[in-house]
């Protein structure tokens, strides 16, 4: 079988194709706020743009608005309290009218997660976000993502996301949703680590968030605007 590559992945949009979607995109500042998942680390894939999906995210926007804004807070192993206090009020400095949240990875990263707190955080967390005014955006957690250490890791994050889909509908966050998505049978998808992204999966996921600010953009009321 014939490798993919960017051009002949099912699962990836080609630059210019992104773009048609977003083509009546109006943001021009974007920020992107969390942990790992957020900054888009991983491992390179042959074929594959070295870019996380953040960085590709970037790259499309500034198709549609050349003068886009962009800004990653970002860091690796943060959980949501952490990122909330080292990298909110950079945010707010820098006035995103897009906005992308911490989708709580860290936060189950526990012997025994503090549920009620973790949902705090979470709640907090998109307190602050709406605060900025930004059309918010976030992802759920895959499948794929396990941690052979805790049995009951998959409910983990099946629970996480549920709270991250609430959180979301509440402050109308737009959800790219990746807990059930065919890129988690991929056998590429994974870092040597096990834990994040190849480029491959980063392509995917951007990809996926394209679609879903695309979707949103097609449904918006102009009276409103965002």
């Amino acid at each position: 079988m014939t490798a993919l590559t960017e051009l002949t992945d099912p699962d990836v949009l080609i630059p210019q194709a992104a773009a048609r979607i977003l083509a009546d995109a109006p943001w021009r500042r974007f920020a992107v706020f969390g942990d790992s998942l957020s900054l888009g680390v991983g491992d390179p894939t042959p074929g594959y743009d070295s870019l996380g999906w953040a960085d590709r995210m970037a790259r499309v926007l500034r198709q549609v608005q050349p003068g886009l804004a962009y800004l990653n807070t970002a860091r690796v192993g943060a959980t949501t309290a952490q990122a909330q206090a080292e990298q909110a009020e950079r945010i707010t400095g820098f006035a995103p009218d897009l906005l992308h949240l911490n989708s709580g990875a860290n936060d189950i990263m526990r012997r025994r997660p503090d549920w009620t707190r973790i949902e705090d955080d979470l709640r907090a967390m998109y307190v602050w976000a709406a605060s900025t005014g930004a059309r918010l955006s976030v992802f759920t957690l895959g499948r794929a993502f396990v941690v052979p250490a805790f049995p009951d890791f998959t409910d983990r994050v099946a629970r996480l996301n549920d709270i991250t889909r609430r959180r979301a509908a509440e402050y109308d966050a737009v959800v790219a949703d990746c807990w059930d998505h065919r890129l988690n049978d991929r056998p590429n998808l994974l870092s040597g680590d096990r834990i994040h992204f190849a480029t491959v999966g980063q392509a995917a996921i951007a990809t996926l968030m394209v679609r879903a600010l695309g979707a949103r953009l097609g449904e918006r009321d102009e009276r409103r605007g965002w």
